[in-house]
Parts: structure tokens; sequence; C-alpha cells
């Protein structure tokens, strides 16, 4: 490992952070790379300065950082995925009659990458290259309970983590633990008022070969307005095994 370039270094740990579940302790990064004790320190600390990891103190072990999380949801707002979910939402779409979208991670913040609106329905919020907090939308809800529980805690380190919109949702980790726990009860994902006044949501995600996220379906519809949760529910859940199948997932 003595000539081995820094960069070369920085990616195996990448790689080694990214096919474990939970973050690691420093003398596990050491023993599987083989680094020197020094290396692997000053290496560690430069990928946290830049993002790339995230140290839990408390624990005294290394995760995947907000960074990380962007370059791999990179990945997933490519053409392949929107071109495989565009049809399958288009469905969805003429089934429920409610407009509906699928937004890829994007560190802390969802990014919305294909829209399907139903007609006569009005523009939303959630319009291709539009950002949303995690935490609020219903699409980053779903993400968010699928991430071990150490990565949830890698991205939200703080009560500075969490930003508002209308003054409701999760303002801390322990209420967004309890969010993220009815999400899994539940078997998928809600918001209600917390992304725009007068429209909530449900959505499932769309999950990889290693049961990890990689994207939110939801169906967004108005609060004024009788709709039919039993119906749209399923076929949102649906969806989105539908697309994780296509794109090697177990669905």
């Amino acid at each position: 490992m003595g000539q081995v370039p820094a960069a070369t270094r920085a990616l195996r740990v990448l790689k080694l952070l990214a096919r474990h579940p939970d973050p690691l302790p420093l003398e596990r990064i050491i023993r599987e790379l083989a680094l020197p004790r020094s290396t692997a320190y000053h290496l560690l600390n430069a990928m946290i300065e830049e993002g790339f990891v995230a140290h839990i103190g408390e624990e005294r072990r290394y995760g995947l950082g907000v960074s990380a999380f962007e370059v791999g949801s990179g990945f997933s707002r490519q053409e392949p995925l929107q071109r495989l979910s565009r049809r399958h939402l288009a469905l969805l779409v003429d089934d429920v009659k409610q407009s509906a979208h699928l937004a890829v991670p994007h560190g802390r913040d969802v990014l919305y990458v294909v829209e399907e609106r139903a007609p006569g329905r009005p523009p939303l919020v959630t319009d291709v290259g539009v950002r949303l907090p995690a935490h609020l939308t219903a699409s980053g809800r779903a993400i968010l309970a699928a991430l071990p529980a150490a990565q949830v805690r890698a991205l939200y380190p703080d009560r500075s983590a969490f930003v508002e919109r209308h003054g409701t949702g999760p303002q801390s980790l322990t209420a967004l633990r309890a969010v993220l726990s009815d999400t899994r009860q539940r078997g998928h994902a809600v918001e209600d008022g917390e992304v725009t006044p007068g429209f909530a949501s449900v959505a499932a995600a769309v999950l990889d070969h290693n049961d990890l996220p990689l994207a939110g379906i939801a169906v967004t519809y108005p609060t004024d307005q009788p709709v039919d949760l039993d119906r749209i529910v399923p076929r949102v859940i649906a969806t989105a095994r539908a697309i994780s199948r296509r794109v090697g997932g177990h669905g």
C-alpha cells in the first residue's frame, strides 16, 4: 500500500464503508485495507472535512457522509432510472387519478427527477429539478426509513440539520426516528401539509439488490377532496416494487 495514491486509498475507504450496513471502527478500516494507523487517521479526517465520511463520536465509528450519498444518488439520477420509471408512473397516475413523482436522495434532501401530472390537477412544488428536505417529504421519509439507523444518524448529527418549511415536521433525531419507525410499521411513508399546506402524499421506496433505497415513489393529493387511500397506497407500493425489480432489486 506504500505506493498507492491517496485518491485510490480514499476510494477504497468509500467502497469498504458502502459494503457494510453499519459504520466501522478505525481498527476495522485499518485491518481490512492494510493501512498504517497514521495514514488512516489523516485520510479519514480529510474525507470528513469534504463530507464523504461521517465520524460518530459516541461510538468511535466511521460511516458514509452526506457527500457520499450525493455521489451515489448521482447514478440514480441518470437516464436509466428515469426511463425505467416513467411508464410505471404513468400507469400509476392513470389508475389513481392523482399526480405522482419519483425523487432520489441528495444528501439530506430529495431531488425530484420524474413527475407525471394527472389531468386537471394543479402543478405541485415537487417539479422536476426541485430539491426539498427529505425529513419533511413522503418520498424522503420512505428513503430514510430504508436506510440503516447509523446512516440516518450520520445524515442528521444535530438539530442544525433539520430545516423547516411551515413550522411542522420533525426537528430532532429523536422525532425523526419516531416518524421513520411509524413508516416502517405502516409499510409506507406519509406527510400531510408539511411540504405544501392543503396537500398530502404517500410514498414507498425503490430498493436496489442490497435492499438499500435508490428513490422514492409518491402520489400527492389535495386534502380538501375525498380520496381512496385504500386504493392509492397499495398501488404506490406495487409501483415501487415493480421499479425495484427493473433496476435489479428484489421488489
